[in-house]
């Protein structure tokens, strides 16, 4: 006798037994960590397995969660998982057949503290979830995440609640935001660190090319497959998987990634034989995922079999408060910032400079920042980041904030072109302008704080040093490059800085500003 799932699922005492994060007001309450026990009775002793998965595999071979030493059970009997807010359990074709409450099933819902019967063993079935309530952490630092703005901490709480688990994981955010840095470091504070973590971007792989790439494929299974080849999973065994802008996968690759899920099973390109893969799986999307399977463009069953946990990753401009700390990671820790010797080429970042780099908008986010932030290193004379070092967008944002009401003061005034070298008429097109006069400075020239006149006598040296270079040599400026033993490409930049602009033949716009 077979019998098919209850008509009504069962429910639990919390009510909900989904691993999940609620949410009041948009801020993090509560997280819901999914467990289930299963206690096995053997000759009148009991042994307990308590286990996080999304998948529990029963069976007598030894590469199943639960291993049964017992001749009247099959190699892969059943399995229980999660759907929804309850779990099920699914007869895997066993000679003997899956008993819940002595009834035998092909599937069915669990309830709390029912029995399980395979062959000659008898097992006891309870949901343990733990429900804990989200406080922000009173770190600065999680792993490789660096930040002290209220949600960030709140991440960290719940890192460290999901990251020792087996749990899915959906990282949502913007692009630019970490969502790798927050899959790393939760492969790193798990019990899957000493395992590989593989980054499988899906958005960078050519469609006729992602299955070979993710399950691998037997030699000769197509044109060019001269030889087999592992995939993503299968390289990944023991540790974790992270799948990159999820929302980028073919809709017709989706159910086989569903049957990894599912099954912890892949089949290569050709292959016959699936193959068991002991793997974590973590995505990041920039897309709204929910949308997505609105418009048809994700499988809903992958979604939800997908968002075990989900996080969202706020925007910098959300988290101001953390740009110093960023800054001064990227120099502390990022190889730009090194000299040939190891030291740093720049220990700080001015005043002046961090204003502006606060109240930018930062649309690439913490990326963007680590961009500008390599590119202001490159610029630095000294070993201080100066306002004339940012790239034009960012140094002029709080000029712009005030003109508009927006922002306050800055704590100088920046000196237009013009201020800087006011006896400097503007270029001509296509020529360079004649050498200043190199009388003394004169007492309007001297004026104001050291510190404003050094970077205004500066810029004018700057100036007149790069469009002397050029005369001299015709204004070639790879000529003029070599000879002042700079960078052509920071030469260029210089030439651009103080508007000095040459067309002329073999000289292409090449500026990658």
């Amino acid at each position: 006798m077979s019998t098919s799932a209850p008509q009504e699922p069962p429910e639990f005492p919390d009510g909900s037994n989904a691993t999940k994060i609620t949410y009041i007001d948009g801020r993090p309450a509560t997280l819901t960590l999914r467990r289930l026990q299963v206690a096995v009775s053997y000759d009148g002793a009991v042994q307990t397995h308590v286990f996080d998965k999304d998948v529990v595999t029963i069976g007598a071979m030894g590469d199943n969660d639960i291993a049964l030493e017992d001749d009247t059970v099959s190699r892969n009997h059943c399995k229980i998982w999660h759907e929804g807010e309850h779990y099920m359990i699914a007869d895997l074709n066993s000679t003997n057949g899956t008993f819940v409450n002595r009834v035998r099933i092909r599937e069915a819902f669990l309830r709390p503290d029912c029995s399980i019967t395979l062959g000659k063993t008898e097992m006891r079935f309870a949901p343990v979830d733990e429900r804990v309530r989200i406080v922000p952490s009173d770190k600065q630092r999680f792993g490789e995440i660096i930040g002290r703005n209220a949600k960030i901490r709140e991440l960290y709480t719940i890192l460290e609640k999901i990251a020792p688990t087996d749990a899915t994981v959906i990282i949502e955010g913007e692009t630019g935001t970490g969502k790798e840095v927050v899959a790393r470091t939760t492969h790193q504070e798990s019990r899957r660190r000493e395992g590989p973590f593989i980054v499988f971007d899906c958005s960078a792989v050519p469609e006729n090319l992602i299955e070979s790439e993710l399950f691998g494929h037997e030699k000769g299974a197509f044109t060019g497959a001269i030889q087999t080849r592992q995939g993503v999973f299968e390289m990944a065994n023991g540790g974790t998987v992270f799948l990159d802008e999820l929302g980028e996968l073919a809709l017709e690759m989706q159910p086989k990634l569903l049957r990894v899920l599912e099954q912890r099973e892949v089949k290569r390109v050709g292959g016959t034989r699936p193959q068991k893969v002991d793997v974590r799986i973590i995505a990041a999307t920039n897309r709204n995922l929910e949308e997505e399977v609105r418009q048809g463009r994700f499988r809903e069953d992958l979604f939800y079999r997908l968002s075990v946990v989900r996080v969202m990753l706020p925007p910098l401009r959300d988290r101001r408060e953390d740009i110093p700390l960023l800054v001064r990671h990227f120099l502390k820790s990022s190889h730009f910032n090194r000299g040939r010797d190891g030291e740093r080429k720049v220990a700080q970042v001015s005043r002046e400079a961090m204003d502006r780099l606060h109240d930018y908008t930062w649309p690439g986010n913490v990326r963007e920042l680590h961009n500008v932030v390599e590119r202001a290193v490159s610029f630095a004379d000294t070993d201080t980041v100066e306002v004339r070092d940012l790239p034009d967008h960012v140094a002029a944002q709080r000029d712009a904030f005030s003109a508009k009401g927006l922002g306050t003061a800055p704590l100088f005034r920046e000196e237009s072109a013009s201020a800087r070298a006011p006896s400097i008429p503007p270029p001509r097109p296509a020529s360079v302008p004649p050498a200043r006069d190199s009388s003394p400075p004169s007492a309007a020239a001297i004026e104001g704080t050291f510190k404003d006149a050094k970077e205004r006598w500066v810029s004018s040296f700057e100036r007149d040093y790069i469009a002397s270079l050029l005369r001299k040599n015709g204004n070639n400026i790879s000529h003029a490059a070599r000879e002042s033993d700079i960078d052509r490409k920071y030469f260029r930049k210089l030439m651009k800085k103080y508007g000095l602009h040459i067309a002329t033949p073999g000289e292409p716009d090449d500026d990658d500003d």
